[in-house]
């Protein structure tokens, strides 16, 4: 117990002096202190991120058994089943000890003051055991309940605190969707996420009995658009699964209607994570890679200045020493400062990374999953201590090393202000800035590598003119709109209402826009084209009504546009892209061809192609431009088949309004003339759509300004290295300076030889970093659009950029020994 209790008192005794000493130089102290709180604070940051979204579980019962089961058509890489393979997985299946279906969808949530979207999902009854996560009021619906249609819903935590009010007693009220009257059977823990869906808009709000429809279950109903979740049985691997999968599909295959033959499934799993955080994991890598660059260079940064503070107190350690002090006395003082150093970066830090997740978390896009679950909790909070104190300790080592390492007669022979250190000492120094140069150097060509791709990004053509475009999202009540003429006359209304508001230019309907990830998508088959080869491939088909191309302003390239002649009863016509006319019919004009939805079996009419148009993007700018093809709304045949006439149902979709007048003047137009046909119906969103660009653009815009805010914070350390060790060997070279003024040397040569000195190091930083970059360029080669990992510009840029600051960073200490009095430096050496 005597010696536990002699080593606590040496390590507090420690602690003490080693706070002493640093009050002793409260400016060097605070400079490491800052320093290590950039470094520590950014890596905090970046691990709640990693935290939150990569390694926090599920908040399921056991989420490593989960996983998606589905069918894969063609080279899709979703997962996927038709309503009526269902029942053929639930009876069939072997590796599974439950499974349950879910579509995501919306419905209009009226009873308030105003109707509102909400997202949700329909769930088959046995979705919740299998997730193993119960309801905190209430119950879940049943077996029974979803058989039987009941108009039965559970709801979120979210829903229930913000329209309920936690009301206890919410069990039994009713709750009006799609102005059908539900009752409430239950409410979800707070945590309770289902499907979990990236960002925090998507977010489902409550869920009801999957109930599937006679059209849904139709054998030639051929919609994918159904997903399962199972829970796999104890002790089955994945690759039993996806083999059980497999032989499902196969089963599948072989009942299907002549219609849907052509077509090849494969059954396969998907850990449920897996599917979440997949799209992710390589970009938070690359951060925290990035962010870890940013921490090595500030202890780079704190190792060199406590290196120049060892060598500044030389003769004390040489005096302590050579009156009797133990060497590891010395070691443990100098290893106290450090970790008091960092440990104070390290809270600092730590209340950094708080308020930068405050500040960054809404900013973050909604392609980031699981965005409530980033928290500064215990874990991170853990993690930032352990890294102060490895910062601490690593960052002192070198310097402690020095100090006791200090030979007694020259440290008691030497001045404090010529010890200049030993060779050794000297040459640490400089490759501490040299290693802080190469690493800056590798960050900025990565952080320019990406600015380069968004500027490409920007600079896309996206087939359209957004400025002056404004958009709304719709869903029509099915309760109300049960009929085809009814979702008509609603189209038609909206329309002709808004054609004629002034400053109007043009509007249109259709089920997707750009830059919005959604529209139907589907298989076609070519006249001519032989089922022998055959390929299942998807393309997004757009069902527009009104002047669709003239709202959104797409131009013309060849033939015509849709007329008001292209009714049901005038021969089926469609617009195609440049990139369907050029892989479809190359070196052929496509005007007059044909083509249909499905495969060759089905019986489908053709439709003519009467027009192109350029690539429009339904994703991001920089997703590659698929083949797309678009029909008039007036002619339902082209995927209801022969003799159907009318219009297509297009019951939820979206308006597009061209006017004269900026999109934010109009959006009050919008809603009064749509509230004037339907005074509850919910829009959502209105919004311009050069927003709605903005949006889609937000991941890439994020990657860039957190990697290029990396870069500057790591090219200013590196700076102010080089900084440090410039002004350093100028203070400790006084005397030689002097002298060589003496000596007839010119202020002008002094402050060149200053500079060359700095510039040595700096170019022996930029070399190494070159190499580095090269290195890392695999890493970050599937980020980048429209630039290549080893763009030579971009590497000359950043060597340019590097050299150009380290230069100025020498230009301080430079000219002021260029302005050294030498007499006045003789006299006081």
């Amino acid at each position: 117990m005597r010696p536990l209790v002699e080593h606590g008192y040496l390590r507090m005794r420690d602690l003490r002096l080693a706070l002493r000493q640093l009050r002793k130089a409260p400016g060097f102290s605070l400079t490491i202190v800052l320093t290590l709180t950039l470094g520590i604070g950014a890596t905090t940051a970046i691990f709640s991120l990693i935290e939150g979204v990569l390694l926090r579980p599920l908040p399921l019962r056991d989420p490593q058994h989960l996983v998606l089961l589905g069918d894969r058509l063609g080279d899709g890489l979703q997962l996927g089943v038709t309503a009526v393979e269902v029942a053929t997985y639930e009876h069939a299946a072997l590796a599974f000890s439950s499974m349950g279906a879910y579509i995501t969808t919306s419905w209009e949530l009226s009873g308030g003051p105003l109707s509102e979207s909400v997202n949700g999902a329909r769930l088959t009854a046995s979705v919740f055991p299998t997730l193993g996560i119960a309801p905190i009021v209430g119950r879940v619906f049943t077996q029974q309940e979803d058989e039987a249609h009941a108009p039965v819903a559970v709801i979120s935590y979210a829903l229930w605190l913000n329209r309920f009010h936690r009301d206890p007693h919410v069990a039994g009220a009713a709750i009006t969707l799609d102005r059908r009257s539900y009752t409430i059977v239950g409410v979800m823990p707070r945590s309770f996420e289902f499907p979990l869906l990236p960002g925090r808009v998507g977010q489902a709000q409550l869920w009801v009995p999957m109930s599937f429809t006679a059209d849904e279950l139709s054998p030639s109903a051929g919609s994918w658009g159904t997903h399962l979740i199972a829970r796999l049985k104890d002790g089955t691997t994945l690759q039993e699964a996806a083999q059980d999968a497999n032989r499902i599909a196969r089963q599948v295959m072989r009942d299907f209607p002549p219609e849907l033959t052509a077509i090849h499934i494969r059954g396969d799993v998907l850990p449920l994570r897996e599917s979440i955080v997949a799209g992710v994991r390589p970009l938070l890598r690359t951060l925290f890679l990035a962010v870890c660059i940013v921490l090595l260079i500030a202890c780079a940064n704190a190792a060199s200045l406590l290196l120049v503070r060892a060598i500044r107190r030389r003769r004390e350690h040489a005096v302590r020493l050579a009156l009797g002090a133990r060497a590891s006395t010395i070691l443990r003082e100098c290893v106290s400062e450090g970790l008091l150093l960092s440990l104070g970066g390290g809270l600092l830090g730590l209340a950094l990374a708080a308020a930068a997740l405050r500040a960054t978390v809404p900013l973050l896009p909604e392609s980031m999953p699981r965005i409530d679950a980033i928290s500064i909790n215990a874990g991170v909070a853990g993690f930032a201590l352990l890294v102060a104190v490895a910062t601490g300790v690593l960052c002192s080592l070198g310097p402690a090393w020095a100090a006791v390492r200090t030979n007694l007669l020259e440290g008691l022979r030497e001045d404090a202000r010529s010890g200049a250190g030993s060779p050794r000492q000297s040459w640490l120094r400089s490759s501490l800035v040299v290693a802080e140069i190469a690493i800056a150097t590798i960050l900025l060509t990565v952080s320019l590598a990406f600015l380069r791709s968004y500027q490409q990004m920007l600079a896309v053509d996206p087939g359209f003119r957004p400025d002056h475009v404004l958009i709304a999202g719709y869903q029509l009540p099915s309760q109300q709109y049960a009929t085809e003429s009814s979702i008509e006359t609603f189209n038609r209304e909206v329309v002709d209402r808004l054609a004629a508001q002034p400053g109007t230019v043009g509007v249109g309907l259709a089920n997707s826009l750009p830059d919005t990830g959604g529209g139907g998508r589907g298989g076609f088959t070519i006249e001519g084209a032989s089922l022998d080869g055959w390929k299942l491939r998807f393309a997004p088909f757009i069902e527009t009504y009104g002047d669709y191309f003239g709202a959104l302003g797409i131009p013309l390239i060849a033939g015509r546009l849709f007329t008001v002649r292209d009714r049901s009863d005038a021969p089926l016509v469609c617009i195609i892209d440049q990139s369907m006319a050029k892989e479809e019919w190359p070196g052929q004009s496509p005007i007059g061809k044909r083509l249909h939805i499905g495969n060759p079996k089905r019986t489908l009419p053709w439709a003519i192609v009467v027009g192109v148009v350029p690539d429009v993007r339904i994703d991001a700018p920089d997703q590659p431009a698929g083949e797309q093809w678009y029909f008039p709304l007036e002619q339902p045949a082209i995927i209801k088949g022969s003799g159907v006439t009318g219009m297509v149902d297009l019951s939820s979709g979206w308006i597009a309004l061209r006017s004269t007048l900026p999109p934010e003047q109009m959006i009050r137009t919008l809603r009064s003339v749509v509230a004037g046909i339907d005074s509850r119906l919910a829009l959502d969103p209105v919004q311009p759509m050069a927003d709605a660009i903005s949006a889609v653009e937000a991941p890439r815009r994020f990657n860039t300004g957190l990697i290029t805010a990396f870069a500057l914070t790591a090219v200013l350390l590196a700076a102010m290295g080089l900084y440090t060790v410039i002004a350093f060997s100028v203070s400790q070279r006084t005397q030689e300076i002097a002298v060589r003024m003496a000596l007839g040397a010119q202020r002008g040569s002094i402050a060149r030889l200053v500079l060359g000195s700095g510039a040595k190091i700096a170019a022996a930083g930029c070399a190494l970093g070159l190499f580095g970059a090269l290195a890392v360029s695999r890493l970050i080669r599937t980020f980048l659009f429209g630039v290549s990992a080893t763009n030579p510009i971009v590497y000359t840029a950043s060597v340019c950029l590097m050299l150009a600051l380290a230069l100025l960073a020498s230009t301080l200490p430079a000219l002021s020994a260029a302005a050294a009095d030498p007499a006045h430096a003789l006299r006081s050496e």
